[in-house]
């Protein structure tokens, strides 16, 4: 708008317009003025119009980018975070077998199963598993 006031004023300064009767009742050059201001007026909305959607555009398209990035963080955090439930899950299991193995007691039975390890007078017996048996059962073709 200031640019359109010294534009005028520029305007006014080195133009005089003719004030007689023929410009003040010329109903022609009135709608002609008239319709030129509505042309300006309309291509500046216009403008405003695409610029404003354009604007849109571009935002809707910055909205969709990011809810996709989150949406893509938010898996990775819910795969990382099934992990550290799995590590801790672990971890609690680690410091249990800890604890147990400063027993001498269960130190004693896990050698005793684990290396058939025997105390004076015992006699160890192994046993079969099932799924050994079933092996054993099952002619040599059908292993493959």
């Amino acid at each position: 708008m200031g640019r359109r006031n010294v534009q005028e004023e520029l305007h006014n300064h080195n133009v005089q317009s003719l004030n007689n009767d023929y410009v003040r009742s010329n109903p022609q050059a009135k709608a002609q003025i008239k319709a030129k201001i509505a042309v300006r007026r309309r291509r500046r909305l216009a403008v405003f119009f695409i610029l404003a959607t354009v604007v849109i555009a571009v935002l809707v398209k910055a909205n969709m980018v990011q809810s996709d990035r989150l949406a893509a963080k938010q898996e990775t955090k819910a795969a990382v975070e099934e992990r550290l439930d799995e590590a801790l899950h672990r971890q609690e299991l680690l410091n249990l077998q800890m604890a147990k193995l400063e027993d001498d007691e269960y130190i004693a039975k896990l050698a005793r199963k684990e290396f058939f390890l025997s105390e004076e007078g015992e006699i160890i017996f192994t046993i079969p598993n099932k799924s050994d048996k079933e092996n054993k059962d099952k002619p040599e073709d059908d292993k493959e």
